[in-house]
């Protein structure tokens, strides 16, 4: 029986996928569930698992856009894995008769068949470490683009290096840094080419670039934050928080709290807890514009930035002013468990009413977030650095923090604004307000 493997739905809005890459290859053995292939929308990218074991049969090749629905590969349920053929035993000679026969493992059981005598390894030597596997696909591009591929840590299953993972590669590495690439020129194989010199007059500098093209959720993401910009009166305001309560909070019960929740307590749990308590005083912040109308949200969907191998994406944690800290921090860990395994929905990102971005995770002292349309605004946290500060009238050293709130003066205007980021900042320095939601 054949079973169809078709581009599954993830969402009204999308109608066509781009098929990145199979784990697979034409004419092998998968299992139930296995994951074979992974899409990739103009919005998030899935594994997707195959319905039944089989032998697969691949109909569309990696990098083609397809319509949702489009059957790319047959699983043939009746087959069955092919055995491994073990190699005819090669004919003795007569002085190989009077020994007895030496075990043959495995990795060298090839070499063995085209000779008589099998030479053992010196004890002290060490064997050679196995090389990557790596898809046809990938292989090609690493081929082209004579990537090294040591310097590359893999993100697919077991570790596995995906195409995603070297064109990463290729948009981080600079091309006038000729340690990270092989050379331009392929090994020369002949061994009177390799005695050749070549003249130092001869060698030339070369300027080479890399051509790639846009993934559909880079070209998303790129449409999506020049409409905010176009399309939005954004503006910024900035303050300082003194973090030094929530750290001394967070050390004393970060042990226990990992000890009863399996989760770790963060700082983005208590500027979510924060965030919604401000929010529910100033309801402008979680409005949004809908042609002529403003639409004022009655619930508290906090969608929180996080970067992931093609960019960055904002899942939504939905209803959180209802939700504990232990429950902030197990959703968030959740998503980026997803993000990294390719199982983010569709649904995981839509809804949100106000986002927060954390750069301080990168080292950013100081940012100027970009609307998360068509929310009216987001919250940028920042790198917790000691400085200076003036407290009753001395100067004492604390940790402190930049925030940033970017807000559509459309919606939101500059005094509430202000007044909205001060109250984040009165939350932070005095958690216990949180709690006692006052």
């Amino acid at each position: 029986m054949q079973v169809e493997l078709k581009i599954p739905e993830v969402g009204e809005s999308i109608r066509e996928a781009v098929l990145a890459q199979w784990y697979k290859n034409d004419g092998d053995y998968v299992e139930k569930d296995e994951p074979v292939y992974v899409i990739e929308t103009d919005k998030v990218t899935l594994e997707v698992p195959c319905d039944a074991a089989g032998i697969l049969h691949i109909l569309v090749s990696e990098g083609e856009t397809v319509p949702i629905g489009k059957t790319v590969g047959t699983i043939d349920t009746e087959a069955q894995p092919q055995a491994a053929k073990s190699p005819p035993e090669p004919e003795k000679t007569a002085a190989a008769k009077k020994e007895p026969e030496a075990a043959v493992e495995p990795e060298f059981a090839e070499a063995a068949d085209q000779t008589d005598i099998v030479k053992p390894l010196p004890l002290n030597s060490e064997m050679p470490s196995p090389k990557p596997f790596l898809m046809p696909s990938v292989r090609r591009l690493v081929n082209e683009k004579r990537v090294d591929i040591s310097k590359i840590s893999g993100t697919g299953p077991g570790g596995r290096i995906t195409k995603g993972d070297v064109l990463l590669y290729l948009e981080s590495v600079p091309p006038d840094r000729p340690t990270d690439r092989l050379t331009d020129h392929p090994p020369v194989s002949d061994q009177s080419e390799k005695s050749k010199t070549v003249p130092a007059e001869c060698l030339t500098e070369t300027e080479s670039v890399t051509r790639i093209p846009m993934s559909p959720i880079r070209k998303r993401i790129a449409k999506h934050l020049l409409a905010a910009k176009q399309n939005t009166a954004m503006l910024t305001t900035f303050n300082e928080i003194d973090m030094s309560h929530v750290m001394d909070i967070r050390n004393q019960y970060k042990d226990s709290f990992y000890k009863t929740y399996q989760t770790r307590l963060g700082f983005m749990s208590f500027f979510i807890k924060a965030t919604v308590a401000a929010l529910k005083e100033f309801s402008d912040m979680n409005a949004g514009i809908e042609g002529d109308d403003l639409i004022y949200h009655n619930y508290y969907h906090i969608g929180v930035a996080i970067g992931a191998e093609k960019g960055l994406v904002v899942p939504v944690i939905r209803h959180a002013d209802k939700k504990s800290f232990a429950e902030l921090e197990a959703a968030i860990v959740e998503f980026v468990d997803k993000i990294k395994s390719n199982k983010l929905a569709l649904k995981d990102l839509e809804g949100g009413t106000f986002s927060i971005t954390n750069g301080g995770v990168y080292g950013s002292l100081l940012s100027t977030p970009i609307l998360n349309m068509p929310q009216s605004g987001i919250l940028g946290m920042h790198k917790i650095e000691e400085r200076p500060i003036a407290v009753d009238k001395k100067v004492v050293i604390r940790p402190m923090m930049y925030v940033a709130l970017s807000y559509d003066h459309r919606v939101v205007d500059g005094k509430a604004a202000v007044i909205f980021l001060r109250r984040i900042k009165e939350f932070m320095e005095n958690p216990e307000r949180i709690m006692m939601e006052i």
